[in-house]
């Protein structure tokens, strides 16, 4: 199993509902930095199509429901065919649709040909307008172990996806954001920046975070794309490309890289949470168990009260 890696992180200036000239310069970046001998390359949440939603029109009529493609799909295909080209892996959002559902996707290419979609598990906002809810973490094997794929609201908000990852052997997890100002609506620096450093720390992890830049339809994203992770000196977190979010800072578009050795996830002590008796998986399934009586509980007796 291969150490080090190159990884790009690009904050995108996306056009709303524009999937061809967002696919075009998706490939133009993808291009330019595997000619540079990126391994991996992270676009944002729903590079192709923009973030938000146009909340007056119906579902049907809505853009990330027009704009919708499978995975694979010609899109997914043309990022494929670079990857095969320079032997690299590249992931970026799109809205996929699969059968009768909808969902906030990646898209994850490798030299093999296109390997699969991430479903965005958690939806805030408004999200849940135009996508359904996906129902598992994603994981894709490569020459450095298993990675991890995530997007925004399940990286900062849910430890669970995380963590998970780390325990089925990920070092590194790609977050595929789209973060907003608190002014313009979206989640804030704040709600950004503390995840990804406690995430890092908490499991001995590289995150490597791509981010919209500029103002969508009414979100304005303040880019920040970065590589966060551990250090030789644990458990200190370092920024290896890029910096923290910023609510001053929109950035133009732009490519962050750095060059990774992965083997410092495995330098810490919290590296072996996993692997010795530190994580008591039993005992959360029974605590789980507990919180999902109380609900089922609470919600019969709403109905009793019916």
């Amino acid at each position: 199993m291969r150490d080090k890696i190159k990884i790009s992180v690009v904050n995108f200036r996306v056009k709303w509902g524009n999937t061809d000239d967002n696919l075009a310069r998706i490939l133009q970046i993808t291009e330019t930095m595997g000619q540079a001998g990126t391994d991996m390359i992270v676009f944002p949440e729903t590079a192709l199509t923009g973030y938000d939603d146009d909340r007056e029109a119906d579902r049907q009529r809505k853009m990330h429901v027009r704009a919708a493609q499978t995975v694979p799909s010609p899109a997914s295909d043309a990022v494929a065919k670079l990857c095969r080209k320079y032997g690299m892996y590249a992931a970026f959002g799109l809205s996929e649709k699969c059968k009768d559902a909808l969902y906030n996707s990646a898209a994850v290419c490798g030299p093999e040909g296109v390997i699969g979609a991430a479903r965005k598990i958690h939806l805030p906002f408004m999200e849940g307008n135009w996508a359904d809810q996906g129902d598992r973490p994603f994981l894709f094997d490569t020459p450095w172990g298993p990675v991890g794929a995530a997007i925004c609201y399940d990286v900062y908000a849910f430890p669970e996806v995380t963590r998970y990852c780390r325990a089925m052997g990920a070092r590194l997890m790609l977050n595929l954001s789209a973060i907003g100002t608190l002014e313009s609506g979206g989640a804030g620096a704040f709600a950004g920046n503390l995840p990804l450093a406690y995430h890092a720390q908490n499991n001995s992890m590289f995150i490597a975070a791509a981010n919209l830049t500029g103002r969508d339809i009414t979100t304005c994203f303040m880019g920040g794309a970065s590589i966060i992770g551990p250090s030789d000196k644990p458990p200190e977190v370092r920024y290896y490309a890029g910096d923290s979010f910023s609510e001053q800072s929109v950035p133009k578009e732009s490519v962050e890289t750095a060059t990774l050795d992965l083997s410092i996830a495995d330098l810490s002590f919290l590296a072996d949470v996993f692997t010795k008796k530190g994580w008591r998986t039993a005992n959360y399934r029974q605590w789980m168990e507990s919180v999902e009586k109380k609900e089922a509980d609470a919600n019969m007796g709403k109905e009793e009260e019916k």
